[in-house]
């Protein structure tokens, strides 16, 4: 695609982009937003928050990964989640309006844009159902085991890393960090699991 092609779908598709610190909210629940974002530099984590202030983490988005796309394509559907920066980030918002409708060049990147972002809806909608599969489970135990099996298969060892830090981890599973630790510990001293800060390793009994 030639530059200046590209440049005139940049213009057409009214790009952003912005700078977060470790912490600040990106995205607030409530709000409405006509804008998807695509995390360029670091990572988000989307995050629900209930009246009593217990979090629950939904997912973590790192670089080329997308947020708020659902959001964004519905018009006046107040967002129910917060975005949260998980660490300094840099975010690239696209409104859907302009994606959704054709660019003067009519490159036919347009049309690999919106193919790209079905793609990536289906895999949010593929994350989400995995986090509902994980947390099903009524023991910390049985959430840790499915989550941890979930990441073994997918990367075809029994020895990996996770995005998560240790308070992530147990807002994603929906339970107390304390009491994440403890059967972890449990579980180590059982021989069945081995870690170190978000590196585990499984260990299969014969």
């Amino acid at each position: 695609m030639p530059a200046g092609d590209f440049g005139v779908l940049l213009e057409h598709l009214k790009t952003e982009t912005r700078s977060y610190k470790k912490g600040d909210l990106i995205c607030h629940a409530g709000e409405h937003t006509n804008a998807l974002g695509i995390v360029l530099t670091g990572s988000v984590t989307i995050e629900s928050d209930d009246i009593f202030g217990n979090r629950s983490v939904l997912d973590k988005v790192g670089p080329g990964q997308v947020f708020a796309e659902t959001y964004a394509c519905v018009p006046n559907e107040p967002m129910l989640v917060n975005v949260a920066a998980a660490e300094n980030c840099t975010v690239l918002f696209l409104k859907t309006a302009q994606i959704l409708s054709p660019c003067a060049v009519n490159c036919g990147h347009h049309g690999k844009l919106i193919e790209n972002l079905l793609l990536v809806s289906a895999q949010k909608n593929l994350s989400l159902s995995r986090r509902i599969f994980h947390t099903a489970p009524k023991t910390i135990r049985g959430r840790l085991i499915s989550y941890l099996s979930f990441q073994a298969i997918r990367e075809n060892s029994d020895s990996f890393t996770i995005p998560f830090n240790r308070q992530q981890l147990a807002d994603y599973l929906s339970v107390d960090r304390s009491a994440l630790s403890k059967e972890m510990g449990k579980m180590r001293d059982e021989g069945i699991l081995n870690f170190s800060k978000n590196h585990f390793e499984l260990k299969r009994t014969s």
